[in-house]
């Protein structure tokens, strides 16, 4: 049976416009960036109860006046869009795969867009996730260990819980999967956020799988908190996901005296305990990614829980299971991970479905990859001046200027101005003198003797900050050099730079991130009749500190990469890979390499097998 509100039947377009790089929502000045946020005065109203449930906290990390942007401040940043892969529909809008953020690429999405939210973040487990195996090359997909314990952790999912209600339809619904370390914490946050009287259930999953303790009862499940956007309407397909009845069931269907149900009715309305194993290591669908959750669970949720054509999002993607069933389903699909792995292992894993399923699927939409917040340099060095200019304005939170020549933009009343795309070019003291020359036109340089500015740039030449000083000392002028440089979207200071209202701080502040790719080479050779083993450990790292945390081959490259199966992830001897070639003949083969900064490289060849 589904609950539907009419007024949702449309549908509201998400796909990326044209282009290289997408806007964020249209800002005049770094201050009117708060507006750019829905309005939170409606989201919490203390004090409320709901029956006999007591909620008269707000929810953690909840500001009166800011929400949530006391902690997590708003970032407008834009998209770059790295590759769209193409299967044939280029008429059909785009589904989107997401590298960044998730916290910031939801504010970015339009209100009231999404029918269901999917959501498996991290446990509070205390445990660090590995994605590759090995020795020194053992690298983390993510950590699960939170410094301010669990009310951090709790402030941190809060913010997020709330940009998905924004984003969820009048009939939307979110499932929440949690486990026994926070599942009770998460629930009461919840019913603050989402409101107690639309908690729909408590699921369980049930499993047979993992340890057993001598100590205590063996933990064999996990719970998943279904809530719905609003109290009297959501979508339940309860048809859709009958189980069949037991055998002993239908023959008690058979006595004409004893029977409660009609012998017709071979299937039964489900229960909220889902006993579904998990994956054993030879299941087809496992890839390997740690905290891989069964395609079984997913397609009941989401067949539960939408329609053909509805809009599904997964947060925390982690190896795609959720699009992944999403797309087999005919739903449109939104991802996002942190992990650039994890976006990798995402895209190739779709992709190879439908190559898999040519032919079963209906017509699949093409999917975009598309950055936040980490920028590929190379991609950014051959953008043209304007553009390159225009993408660093926005993303610093400056507007653009073309009326005063020699001043590229503003950041609130400051003057900006920014450098060349190639990173070859550095600032020099005739860069400084023009800015300065150009400053001393405008009006508040005359009228108000105002003599700040800020220099955006991947580097300053010596020169250039000799003139900055006599500038400084002589005319007091003073110009903020600001280096794009290499900071780490999950770390601190990528918030304290990039969100800061003001250029108080030194000089030379570092500011986004530009990651640059692999130079991958690969060797191989021979080792027996169609076997060859090959090599990527000459490979050039050229973010430094950065190393090689993943590597796949498709050895079957058709110019779009598809990783062949059981080389989607490479254990043990990560850079080193054996395959048996079927047949002999000229085999093109591509090796795509990734590191712990984001940067990625693709290698491509021709080879003769015999």
């Amino acid at each position: 049976m589904a609950k539907k509100d009419t007024e949702d039947k449309e549908k509201t377009t998400t796909g990326p416009v044209r282009g290289d790089f997408v806007a964020p929502p249209e800002i005049v000045d770094v201050d009117e960036q708060a507006d750019a946020l829905p309005a939170q005065e409606e989201f919490w109203r203390p004090p409320t109860r709901f029956g006999s449930v007591p909620v008269e906290k707000a929810p953690l990390g909840w500001d009166r006046r800011k929400g949530f942007r006391k902690l997590f401040p708003q970032v407008m940043l834009p998209f770059q869009v790295v590759e769209r892969v193409q299967f044939g529909h280029p008429d059909l809008e785009p589904n989107r795969l997401f590298w960044g953020d998730n916290l910031h690429v939801m504010r970015q999405l339009p209100s009231e867009s999404i029918d269901l939210i999917y959501l498996d973040p991290p446990f509070f487990s205390g445990r660090n996730y590995n994605v590759i195996f090995g020795d020194q090359n053992e690298l983390r997909s993510f950590s699960d260990i939170w410094e301010g314990g669990m009310p951090g952790y709790l402030i941190w999912l809060n913010a997020r819980l709330y940009e998905m209600k924004r984003l969820l339809k009048k009939t939307g619904s979110i499932y929440v999967h949690c486990d026994h370390h926070a599942s009770h914490y998460i629930k009461v946050e919840m019913d603050k956020i989402f409101g107690y009287e639309c908690f729909q259930n408590e699921l369980v999953w049930h499993y047979q799988t993992g340890g057993a303790s001598k100590q205590r009862f063996s933990r064999k499940h996990d719970v998943i908190l279904w809530y719905s956007k609003s109290q009297s309407s959501w979508t339940f397909n309860g048809d859709a996901i009958k189980i069949p009845r037991t055998e002993k069931a239908m023959q008690r269907a058979q006595n004409p005296t004893g029977a409660r149900i009609s012998a017709s009715d071979t299937h039964k309305n489900p229960n909220d305990v889902l006993i579904i194993q998990q994956m054993n290591p030879m299941a087809i669908e496992r890839i390997g990614y740690p905290t891989q959750k069964p395609e079984e669970l997913l397609e009941i949720l989401l067949k539960a829980a939408t329609d053909k054509g509805e809009t599904v999002a997964d947060f925390f993607t982690g190896g795609g299971t959720t699009v992944a069933v999403a797309q087999r389903l005919g739903r449109r699909w939104i991802a996002c991970d942190q992990s650039r792995v994890a976006v990798a292992i995402t895209a190739d894993r779709l992709t190879r479905q439908v190559e898999e399923q040519t032919g079963k699927l209906f017509p699949v939409p093409d999917f975009t990859v598309e950055h936040w917040g980490v920028y590929e340099t190379r991609r950014l060095a051959e953008s043209p001046p304007e553009q390159f200019r225009a993408f660093v304005l926005r993303a610093f939170g400056a507007v653009m200027e073309v009326h005063e020549k020699g001043i590229h933009g503003y950041k609130g009343a400051i003057p900006v101005w920014v450098g060349e795309p190639n990173q070859k070019k550095a600032v020099t003291a005739a860069d400084v003198q023009a800015f300065a020359n150009a400053m001393r036109k405008t009006l508040r340089y005359k009228q108000d003797n105002l003599r700040d500015g800020i220099m955006l740039a991947w580097a300053f030449r010596p020169d250039a900050v000799e003139a900055a000083e006599r500038l400084r000392r002589l005319e007091q002028t003073d110009l903020n050099f600001i280096r794009l440089d290499m900071i780490r979207i999950d770390s601190p200071r990528f918030r304290e730079h990039v969100t800061a209202l003001s250029t108080d701080n030194a000089d030379y502040e570092n500011f986004l991130t530009f990651v640059q790719p692999p130079k991958v080479e690969v060797g191989y050779k021979r080792i027996g009749t169609r076997i060859y083993v090959f090599d990527v450990s000459e490979t050039a790292i050229l973010n430094a500190g950065a190393k090689i945390i993943n590597v796949q081959w498709d050895f079957d490259y058709d110019k779009r990469f598809s990783s062949t199966p059981g080389y989607s992830f490479v254990r043990g001897s990560m850079l080193q890979a054996q395959y048996e070639f079927h047949i002999s003949g000229k085999k093109h083969i591509a090796c795509k390499v990734q590191d712990d900064m984001g940067g990625e490289g693709l290698w491509t060849a021709e080879i003769e097998v015999n």
